[in-house]
């Protein structure tokens, strides 16, 4: 049987085919800055210390003076009070009547909600909050407050150490629309915290939603919602749906009627 028979044409193409390929292999494996991105990362971001406020972070509240708060105009809305509640944030309402000591904000009761005077949009919040150490009450009735996102969208302030609720109105739950994945509560009396990161939703110039709001909560370092959709606004009783806002609003606390204290609050904007 005779071999079969190569041209030399045929040859050198073969060749050149294989050194082609290897080529490009030697490139894939050799050449990192075929996938390296060298795009600068501006404006460098740091803490001094573990637990400390990014350089970039926006102090609410460092324990000395409420000078970044003011009074809230009556009671975060529900759904039907919302264009009402946007109106009257254009006036002034007073100095935020809560009592400040020992590094902590706490609750007036009866004095009144509270808000930022900066208006935000998507934000980080890292908020750190604390119950009565003395129990009073049960369920509803037993620390209660709440972090207000744009003054429409909280996320419940409860003491939920051994008090039973429902479990979408618990600390940490989205108040009435999403309970949180689990129970990270803490004592009453002990500090804990929000670290919250919060997208705000979008309309059209003809009111319609864009995009719905989205937000992650962890409490006490825990993982409780993990960018969760916002159904709209709080509601406390019916179901929530979206009404048109502006994008940037005041961040605001609730006085519920208990004596629940607050510190070290800041924002980064997203």
């Amino acid at each position: 049987m005779k071999s079969p028979v190569i041209s030399l044409s045929a040859f050198l193409i073969i060749l050149f085919l294989g050194a082609s390929l290897q080529a490009q292999n030697q490139d894939l494996e050799w050449h990192p800055d075929l996938t390296n991105d060298w795009t600068p990362v501006e404006d460098s971001v740091y803490t001094e210390n573990l637990g400390e406020p990014p350089s970039d972070a926006i102090i609410l509240f460092d324990g000395s003076d409420l000078s970044e708060w003011t009074s809230a105009p009556g009671y975060f809305p529900d759904i039907p009070g919302v264009p009402d509640y946007l109106n009257a944030l254009e006036e002034d309402h007073g100095a935020a009547p809560w009592n400040v000591e020992n590094g902590a904000m706490t609750v007036v009761p009866g004095s009144g909600n509270i808000m930022t005077k900066q208006r935000f949009r998507d934000v980080q919040l890292h908020i750190e909050w604390r119950t009565p150490e003395e129990i009073d009450g049960d369920g509803q009735g037993r620390g209660n407050s709440g972090v207000f996102l744009q003054g429409l969208y909280e996320v419940q302030v409860l003491d939920s150490w051994q008090n039973e609720t429902y479990s979408n109105g618990q600390a940490g739950s989205l108040y009435k629309q999403e309970a949180p994945m689990v129970n990270a509560s803490k004592k009453p009396g002990e500090w804990q915290s929000y670290d919250i990161f919060f997208e705000a939703a979008h309309f059209d110039d003809d009111g319609s939603l864009i995009k719905p709001a989205y937000i992650t909560v962890l409490h006490n370092g825990v993982l409780i919602h993990h960018r969760q959709k916002l159904q709209g606004p709080t509601v406390y009783i019916g179901l929530s749906k979206y009404v048109e806002h502006p994008r940037e609003l005041p961040i605001g606390l609730q006085d519920h009627g208990d004596y629940v204290s607050f510190r070290n609050i800041w924002v980064r904007e997203l």
